[in-house]
């Protein structure tokens, strides 16, 4: 397999630049990295390339957290990926500081995948609801970044009471150094953790943008407005080719020895704005709320380091 996807890559890579390589983690928690260009993305995931444009990595773009029709793009510190129904495509997951995040999505993925399979038809009054797919891929990744913002707060905070204090007992060049190094990073990090907030403010504000994260509520209405629902079956009997086609749609892209993401998800994008189905909300809602008041926690403390170091450089 790993030929396979060598002469994959090789092929794509002599079409143009812009190739990247993404980690492909599916639905039962395996990961595949493959390597792709922008418009096989795009293909692929339904996104337009402005969307993709906030994941590169050359490109500064602030904390962003984006609901399309098939995919929610994520750009959160140091988190670059995107999720649809059944995946999500990491970008950087070779970074070191990438690596705990995937392990413990990886692990949620895993445990979401045993829990769906011992009961794969719950009972929607259960006390315990079993999120969907993109909803533990979004836990994960605000849990990562939320807690890295906190971990440096928290960080700064403990640097910067003492190196307030002493310029307040002893004004020194070094000292006001200190202070000085403080209070930029200060204003760095503010703005990092207002940028997130901000993100989760907009949509808890929005219904409609929450909706359009519900990626397999959408997927499963689309299936029944074309009639088209998908009973997975290994017989090769079956020469249906719309039936294979929406089998794709439905299964993990790692099927054939070779992985291309050029064949993937053809259908036009736009056939989800179909959906009008009015969701409920309030899962969503209640999950960005969480990560609401601990980012907003954060804030609030660097907020009371800022008050500090105002009144000691007074």
């Amino acid at each position: 397999m790993r030929g396979g996807e060598e002469r994959s890559t090789t092929g794509i890579r002599k079409k143009g630049s812009g190739v990247r390589q993404w980690l492909v983690l599916d639905g039962k928690g395996e990961t595949e990295v493959v390597e792709a260009g922008k418009h096989a993305i795009m293909r692929r995931t339904g996104l337009p390339a402005r969307d993709l444009r906030i994941l590169d990595p050359l490109l500064s773009y602030p904390s962003t957290l984006l609901g399309r029709e098939r995919a929610i793009v994520i750009n959160l510190e140091h988190i670059k990926a995107i999720i649809t129904a059944q995946e999500l495509l990491l970008l950087n997951s070779r970074d070191p500081s990438v690596t705990p995040f995937l392990h413990e999505l990886q692990a949620r993925i895993i445990r979401h995948h045993n829990q769906a399979d011992a009961d794969p038809n719950p009972n929607p009054n259960d006390a315990i609801k079993i999120l969907p797919f993109e909803f533990v891929s979004l836990e994960a990744c605000l849990e990562a970044a939320c807690s890295v913002l906190e971990n440096e707060a928290k960080t700064l905070e403990q640097e910067a009471h003492p190196a307030l204090d002493k310029l307040t007992s002893k004004i020194s060049t070094l000292n006001l150094e200190r202070v000085r190094q403080i209070k930029s990073r200060l204003v760095a990090i503010t703005g990092r953790v207002q940028k997130v907030r901000d993100e989760l403010e907009h949509l808890l504000d929005d219904d409609e943008d929450m909706a359009e994260m519900y990626l397999s509520e959408k997927l499963a209405e689309q299936q029944v407005l074309d009639g088209d629902v998908v009973v997975v079956d290994d017989d090769d009997d079956d020469d249906d080719t719309s039936s294979a086609d929406n089998g794709d749609l439905l299964q993990p892209h790692r099927t054939a020895p070779e992985l291309s993401f050029d064949n993937v998800l053809g259908r036009d994008s736009a056939s989800f704005s179909a959906v009008t189905k009015q969701l409920d909300v309030e899962e969503l809602e209640m999950l960005l709320e969480a990560y609401f008041v601990q980012i907003d926690g954060t804030l609030n403390k660097l907020s009371t380091v800022c008050i500090h170091a105002c009144a000691s450089s007074a």
